[in-house]
């Protein structure tokens, strides 16, 4: 059994409004043009290879930042019918393209760093409106930092996340220029070039963690912890639910789950669906937001004999119902008995076969020596009409059966409904017993009660007999 998707895509958990994410998009695209004029306009005035290579990363910045802002409103459109699981991995792929971006950047700073140190140009002089260029893009890498951290963790972005990686290796490259300026002040002639092959081994690393981290998603990846906690969850449930198998992806930090869970086969559908509901509440506390699918499946193991012969006569696709199963335990040996329900348009010669090979696979299970199975056309509906008031035979049979129900019971019947049906008399009486009584002893007093209605009637089709407290 399973409860899988509608046909209609699954909900997409992201809030639906992108204006928060897109104002923090923006802001970036506006701090990173701000920065790109500081840097790269006065390292080119001044000569500062440092401030050069500092804005070329801002510059790539600047790219980054926009790709930010259309993979967030790219990722922020529902899910639709070409794409079920929603858009949220545009950020990835965005990520991915600011990667190769920052990558570019710092072979060109690394190039120019090397010929420099290589060739021994020098010659930069460490004015004050350097420093005070480089104090200026310091707050504003802090205060955008801070921005894009709390704005990523809390629509959970990819491309934010990665924002604020970039912003970090910003600020970083822009104290190693700091660094450099201050030794070229100090009388070192070569602190720019080694500052700018500092900013350039921060950009490599940023571009690395961010292909790093990205191409897992991508590539769907499990999410170690992420899965140990959902598996934990189900665990929780109890023996009841056995775990086969739990897959998840991850999109736009938020996940996709699929769970096969196995339950016992005599399970109502009522009851497998419950189970289904609890265990997707379960990942759900684990992982919250989570689109969750659970297929159930009966269990094979862990089984009392009763419950396998169950699993093995419904396996059979012409078996309809399996019922009556009964366990005889004699001389050291166990036999097994059912009844087993099949369209009444099946032929004999070919409920004979699923007969047998119900048997067999009966007879294979530990401790089972023999079994008997007894074959049962499908009940279908059969025309009846109630009794007719005035109906004096009728009133008979009312006032013998009320009769049984009290020399049985002590009490009068609670209900009594007699139908007419083409195969005779059909009989309904609800009767009161103790609430103490054990449900072993009302089946008894229920059969016993039955046979006395019956006996005598040849007319009856059927008695159906309803114990309750």
């Amino acid at each position: 059994m399973a409860r899988e998707p509608k046909l209609t895509p699954p909900r997409e958990h992201a809030p639906s409004d992108t204006g928060g994410q897109s104002r923090t998009a923006v802001a970036s695209i506006a701090a990173a043009t701000v920065l790109v004029a500081l840097k790269l306009g006065t390292g080119l005035i001044t000569g500062s290879l440092g401030l050069v290579s500092a804005g070329i990363e801002s510059s790539g910045d600047v790219v980054a930042a926009v790709m930010t802002y259309l993979a967030i409103r790219l990722g922020g459109r529902p899910a639709d019918e070409r794409h079920h699981y929603g858009h949220r991995r545009a950020e990835n792929l965005g990520a991915l393209g600011e990667a190769a971006i920052l990558l570019g950047g710092g072979i060109v700073i690394t190039i120019e760093a090397i010929g420099q140190l290589a060739e021994g140009r020098h010659g930069l002089e460490a004015r004050w409106y350097i420093f005070a260029v480089i104090g200026v893009a310091l707050l504003v890498d802090v205060s955008r930092i801070a921005v894009s951290v709390r704005t990523a963790s809390r629509y959970k972005s990819a491309a934010l996340r990665s924002n604020a990686f970039h912003f970090a290796g910003d600020m970083a490259g822009s104290l190693a220029v700091l660094l450099g300026l201050v030794a070229v002040a100090g009388g070192v002639v070569q602190g720019d070039a080694v500052a700018a092959l500092v900013v350039a081994g921060i950009v490599f690393a940023a571009a690395g963690r961010l292909v790093y981290e990205n191409a897992r998603v991508l590539m769907d990846t499990a999410p170690a912890d992420a899965q140990a906690r959902a598996a934990a969850a189900i665990s929780g449930l109890g023996d009841d639910v056995e775990l086969r198998r739990l897959r998840l992806r991850e999109s736009g930090g938020h996940y996709f789950a699929d769970a096969v869970v196995g339950v016992s086969p005599g399970q109502a559908v009522v009851e497998s669906h419950g189970t289904a509901d609890a265990v997707e509440a379960a990942i759900r506390d684990a992982l919250p937001d989570t689109d969750v699918v659970v297929h159930l499946e009966p269990r094979r193991d862990g089984l009392d004999l009763r419950d396998r012969a169950l699993a093995v006569a419904l396996a059979e696709p012409l078996v309809r119902e399996a019922h009556d199963i009964t366990i005889y335990e004699h001389d050291g040996h166990t036999s097994l008995s059912l009844h087993l329900k099949l369209a009444p348009e099946v032929a004999i010669a070919d409920a004979h076969d699923v007969a047998e090979r119900v048997e067999s696979a009966l007879r294979e299970q530990p401790g089972v020596d023999a079994v008997q199975t007894h074959l049962e056309p499908l009940e279908q509906p059969v025309a009846a009409r109630p009794t007719e008031d005035g109906a004096r035979p009728d009133d008979r049979q009312r006032e013998r059966i009320a009769q049984l129900v009290v020399e049985h019971t002590g009490r009068p019947p609670r209900e009594l409904r007699l139908l007419h049906a083409a195969g005779g008399l059909v009989v309904f009486v609800s009767v009161a017993v103790a609430a103490d009584m054990t449900l072993p002893d009302a089946h008894e007093l229920a059969s016993r009660l039955e046979d006395d209605i019956r006996d005598g009637q040849p007319h009856m089709q059927d008695v159906v007999v309803h114990t309750e407290p």
